[in-house]
């Protein structure tokens, strides 16, 4: 889709989105911070501002009165901005752990919070962090649309950032997004994609596949999953990841062994 005022780019019939100037090993492209509101309302809410890099900033801001500004998960390229965004617009920052909210209350599970002229729920969707939620917005559009964060990818798959995330948070709160059916998919970083059930359903498989993996290094290396030794499972998992994403990669296996350990 072509950017159109203010520099947005329109992601959705109630969203729009700016991807911020943040690209990198762990952001891909760029953090897609979103702009909700119902056509017409002059009032906006702004959805993981991201860095406070000032083209950016400005083109968020442009887009119309910022009501409320609402946090998918603490990390940085998703955070940054969060502050700066409260200062120069009054707008609560919400988020699901207090020490990210900034002149607002945290967010609560299941809450429905109204603004832009827009309903907004709230899930709490942990496993990437433990703080991990989704917004869906039940009107947009025949299906939905869910705004993501890092739970769910443009492309690729997420990281668990363990021990802040574990796998089993991470698969039930696949099993919750793919309660939604075919709503459409706006991630945090990369492009947009339809029928959320069908992406939640390749990532479970994905991670199935990876557990299967390391179940097979431990017989290769002799090794229980309690006497496991990340690195070697690392290096035996993903022998030819690239280095930038090296750590990555070791949080993921440290967090299959974890599961691996509580299946016990």
């Amino acid at each position: 889709m072509s950017p159109v005022e203010g520099g947005l780019t329109p992601s959705s019939p109630l969203t729009r989105y700016h991807l911020a100037p943040n690209p990198g090993p762990m952001s891909l492209d760029g953090t897609n911070s979103y702009v909700i509101a119902a056509p017409g309302s002059p009032a906006v809410v702004v959805v993981d501002p991201g860095p406070p890099d000032d083209t950016h900033v400005a083109a968020l801001q442009a887009a119309g009165l910022v009501e409320l500004v609402l946090i998918t998960h603490h990390h940085w390229d998703h955070t940054e901005a969060s502050a700066l965004f409260h200062e120069i617009t009054g707008a609560p920052v919400r988020a699901l752990d207090p020490g990210y909210c900034h002149g607002g209350h945290p967010l609560d599970d299941g809450e429905i919070v109204t603004a832009g002229g827009v309903e907004i729920r709230v899930m709490a969707t942990p496993g990437h962090t433990a703080d991990s939620v989704c917004f869906y917005l039940p009107d947009d559009g025949p299906d939905g649309s869910v705004l993501t964060g890092d739970t769910i990818l443009g492309h690729g798959t997420t990281v668990l950032s363990y021990p802040d995330g574990t796998l089993g948070q991470y698969f039930q709160s696949l099993d919750t997004l793919e309660s939604l059916g075919s709503a459409s998919v706006l991630p945090g970083h990369g492009p947009l994609l339809p029928h959320l059930d069908e992406v939640v359903r390749a990532y479970r498989t994905h991670r199935l596949e990876r557990l299967d993996q390391v179940r097979a290094a431990l017989v290769a290396l002799g090794l229980a999953a309690d006497d496991a030794d990340v690195g070697s499972v690392t290096d035996h998992v993903y022998a030819e990841v690239d280095p930038s994403v090296r750590s990555a990669a070791q949080q993921s296996v440290a967090a299959q062994l974890h599961y691996l350990r509580s299946e016990r």
